[in-house]
């Protein structure tokens, strides 16, 4: 599977038509980014069940705020509407694919739990 452009228009969408969504914030002008583009394609290639998306932060000022983007590229992970990883940094393919093992290991069961226990002890 290709990636696909994520926008504030579509980002709602790809987040509840997918259980797993990889993105990778970017920019043009941004040399690390344009190295890791090669490995994140061809990680969408290996994994037809996972959406992987791209934000470029030129053009989607508000996306990246949304998400406090502050270096790119920064990659996040997105299980279940719920972010569970962003960190900035281009990864080699080897440490691409061992997020990604990570990330489907990840309970979403305690997830859930922790950020229910979180919101109560806020309230």
């Amino acid at each position: 599977m290709s990636t696909v452009e994520l926008t504030a228009e579509n980002f709602d969408q790809t987040v509840t038509d997918n259980e797993f969504v990889l993105i990778d914030f970017w920019a043009s002008w941004c040399g690390p980014c344009r190295q890791f583009a090669p490995v994140f394609e061809k990680a969408s290639e290996k994994h037809g069940d996972i959406a992987f998306t791209k934000v470029d932060t030129e053009a989607e000022q508000q996306l990246a705020a949304a998400f406090n983007i502050r270096s790119i590229p920064t990659l996040a992970v997105i299980r279940d509407k719920t972010l569970i990883y962003a960190q900035p940094g281009a990864l080699p393919e080897a440490a691409l694919e061992d997020l990604i093992r990570q990330a489907r290991e990840v309970d979403m069961d305690e997830v859930r739990k922790a950020a229910a226990a979180q919101e109560a002890e806020q309230a």
